[in-house]
């Protein structure tokens, strides 16, 4: 195990994140909310710790295996947590737990947070807390891979470890450098326009563009209290509901449609098939219990609620038009399980992924089949690809340890204090990078104690880096040759 070269790794990336720092001190001056110092301060901390790390392991060698990818992804995170925490301890006087949760849940595009009111805050920490979730949506880690091959430092270990999805070999370009970038410039093409249509709708553009920050990455953080809801206009409604499904579907689809010029990839993707088939349908059922229980007096609001809380739930965006929490019969908690599906793999969405549903469905299907003809052999094919076992096997591995790691983390959470329905919901928003929940979290974590939100943060963590990435530390034949 090459620990010090992986360290060096970090310390660069942690130079890099320092840069971030930056754009938020012009917004300070713009607006002259006087945190331009408050944000020096975080970028100074931030290139110097960076700095001494780099310095202190400058020749180590840091030639990366899969080993070193895991180490490189997990203490980067942990290092962005704890960094990106800075501006809102030196400005925002948040203390340090609060200050490291909001960090955590900017970076893992979950949009849970402990402040209260929001449109308090200096209007260059509010573009901060946007910018957080834009940073941590494609991943900076899938940004520094275009990065660190000019630095003589490979990064297919760092993107295998940091792309969600079960499918992480596959890359859109033959060389990573060329995927990673290729990513980006569709991210950051969708962003724009995003912003822009925002803009267009009404929104100033503070907002259209602090909304697209996390749209795309599917974040939802605002910088209104209210939220979506604050604008009170479908037009922006609809336009928010567009991007978070754009947001949701894996990017290398939209590159080739962009490339190609067409939608047709699109429609020969399996994962996005069937991806927008059950967002229809969570839709439809969601717009008729509304309907028929009088919630709203037609089928066209009804329709257009449901539609907007659907797509906010399962892409995890987290963005609110309406109060879901307090909607009829088993909506609320309806809502909260089709987050566990999330988006497409390659997506900036949370959850366990379509494609890992789609394989779970199959593999059921296939065993039910077994029952009846024990001596069948039946692949399981996807797009007409028939899948290995080992993959099979990798997506039920997934499956398990999730399930087992959401009900410890949900006990852990009762522990706390947090009745059922609310440690439920904490752990459920925060694994799936949600943000609303249910209960005393319903709106933000502001009530949870200091150890319930450091068990979010975990949680949330676990749930962006898909937990092997996290776990597979602590095992012990890990750190051995």
């Amino acid at each position: 195990m090459k620990l010090g070269g992986s360290i060096r790794v970090v310390g660069l990336l942690s130079i890099g994140f320092s840069l971030t720092m930056l754009p938020p001190i012009l917004v300070s001056l713009w607006y002259g909310d006087h945190q331009a110092v408050h944000f020096l301060k975080a970028f100074s901390v931030a290139f110097v710790c960076g700095l001494l790390v780099w310095l202190a392991t400058r020749r180590q060698d840091t030639t990366l295996r899969r080993k070193e990818g895991f180490v490189v992804v997990a203490l980067f995170w942990i290092a962005l947590s704890l960094l990106g925490a800075l501006p809102f301890l030196f400005g925002s006087h948040l203390n340090f737990i609060d200050a490291v949760f909001e960090s955590v849940s900017g970076f893992t595009t979950t949009g849970a947070t402990v402040i209260t009111h929001i449109e308090s805050l200096p209007r260059s920490i509010l573009y901060y807390r946007q910018q957080l979730q834009w940073l941590g949506g494609m991943g900076l880690v899938v940004l520094a891979v275009a990065i660190l091959p000019l630095l003589g430092i490979g990064g297919m270990r760092i993107y295998q470890a940091e792309t969600p999805g079960p499918m992480k070999e596959d890359k859109i370009a033959p060389r990573l450098t060329n995927s990673a970038r290729a990513l980006w410039t569709t991210y950051v093409l969708l962003t724009v326009a995003c912003a822009l249509a925002y803009w267009l709708a009404g929104m100033t553009p503070f907002d259209a563009i602090g909304h697209s920050f996390s749209t795309i990455s599917t974040g939802g953080f605002s910088t209104h209290d209210a939220s979506i809801g604050y604008f009170h206009s479908e037009t922006i409604e609809s336009v928010a509901t567009v991007f978070m499904l754009l947001g949701a579907i894996n990017f290398s689809i939209h590159f080739l449609a962009l490339r190609e010029k067409s939608l047709m990839p699109y429609a020969n993707d399996i994962e996005v098939r069937m991806f927008l088939a059950f967002v229809l349908t969570a839709v439809l059922l969601t717009a008729a219990i509304l309907w028929r229980t009088g919630v709203y007096p037609g089928w066209s609001h009804a329709t257009v609620n449901a539609y907007f809380e659907v797509v906010s739930i399962i892409t995890s965006t987290g963005l609110g038009a309406d109060d879901f929490t307090k909607w009829p019969l088993f909506l609320p908690l309806f809502l909260i399980f089709i987050s566990f599906i999330g988006g497409c793999g390659g997506s900036t969405a949370g959850g366990m992924k379509v494609m890992r549903i789609l394989l779970l469905v199959k593999q059921g299907m296939r065993e039910v089949e077994s029952l009846i003809h024990p001596r069948s052999v039946k692949p399981i094919k996807l797009g007409g690809k028939v899948l290995s076992e080992r993959t099979v096997d990798a997506v039920w591995g997934f499956f398990a340890v999730y399930i087992i790691v959401f009900a410890v983390l949900t006990l852990a959470m009762m522990g706390t204090g947090l009745d059922q329905i609310s440690a439920f919901a904490a752990i459920a928003t925060s694994i799936n990078n949600l943000g609303p929940g249910l209960g005393d979290v319903a709106y933000n974590f502001a009530s949870v104690t200091p150890a319930g939100k450091l068990i979010s943060a975990t949680a949330m963590l676990l749930g962006r880096l898909e937990i092997f990435t996290i776990l597979v530390l602590f095992t012990p034949s890990f750190w051995l040759d």
